[in-house]
């Protein structure tokens, strides 16, 4: 079993930071507390509150956000802080007592319905992944035991599932009026059952842990970090609102092409080249003029 890892995630607030764990440590659930005394279910938390500067403590899915006092500046204590997270983590202490980590999880999912006709998007009221999974066939659905059910579906061509929601691209062999609501149900019942969406010991999933993206992003020249903070920022939000993803491929330097990856809803909708033309490919010209010729998708 792998060992827990926590990344330092800055927020906007000064005051408060988040200790991103590769793992969840909560079954879908966020807590909060004030003090040591409101923290009697998260023996995590009670520890943490004996740092004379922590104010409040926040634990959710994969994280966990404090605020400090204005004692001591962040910079001065983050990595110590890191570093007893992730102790306590790997000597398997528990974040939250028993009783309420095996409580029922209310879930509630609806349809969304997205620019490509052949994707509907299952959102739900939970964190159910802390990075992207597109699965395009049983084959590659080995790392999730809910894509693996849901390709016995036989209408289920494809699923790609992210933070809070999973798109189902379908076979043309049914209409959605059809599926919707049995396709919900299961979803919203596997859900409710707490298990992890997509086993974080699998290749796939540790292959985007922070820490390697970390250390990818880092390997990338100053242009394709540009590219990427830009894609980050402005363009990964409306694509995931619409039920898919764009992640960058490469840059070429000499042509000045930029390679894109369409996951979800974007991967073969009728409108995701126009998109990608008139949208992204025109903002980055913009935004970093004499830098862009062209933008590609490389799928899609």
């Amino acid at each position: 079993m792998s060992a827990f890892t926590v990344s330092i995630i800055p927020t906007s607030n000064d005051t408060i930071l988040k200790f991103e764990t590769n793992k969840f440590i909560t079954k879908h659930q966020s807590f909060e507390y004030n003090n040591i005394d409101e923290a009697n279910d998260s023996p995590l938390a009670q520890q943490l509150f004996y740092l004379p500067f922590v104010k409040k403590v926040y634990i959710s899915s994969n994280f966990v956000a404090i605020e400090r006092y204005n004692i001591i500046g962040w910079n001065q204590v983050q990595d110590e802080v890191a570093e007893q997270i992730t102790n306590y983590l790997n000597e398997g202490k528990p974040v939250i007592n028993e009783e309420l980590q095996n409580k029922k999880i209310a879930v509630t999912v609806y349809a969304e319905s997205t620019p490509n006709p052949s994707v509907l998007k299952f959102v739900a009221n939970k964190k159910l992944v802390t990075s992207s999974f597109e699965f395009t066939s049983i084959d590659t659905a080995k790392s999730s035991e809910l894509a693996t059910k849901l390709f016995n579906f036989p209408f289920v061509k494809s699923i790609f599932i992210d933070e809070n929601f999973i798109s189902i691209t379908k076979f043309d062999i049914t209409e959605w009026d059809d599926i919707t609501f049995e396709l919900r149900e299961f979803i919203r019942a596997y859900i409710e059952t707490g298990k992890e969406l997509v086993n974080p010991e699998a290749k796939i999933a540790k292959e985007k842990s922070a820490e390697i993206l970390d250390i990818k992003y880092e390997s990338y020249d100053d242009t394709s970090k540009e590219i990427i903070n830009i894609l980050e920022e402005y363009v990964k939000p409306a694509v995931a609102s619409d039920g898919g993803n764009i992640q960058f491929e490469s840059y070429n330097s000499e042509t000045k092409v930029v390679k894109v990856i369409l996951q979800g809803a974007c991967s073969g909708c009728p409108s995701s080249t126009y998109t990608l033309k008139s949208g992204i490919e025109n903002m980055l010209k913009e935004m970093m003029k004499g830098k862009i010729n062209s933008v590609e998708a490389i799928n899609g």
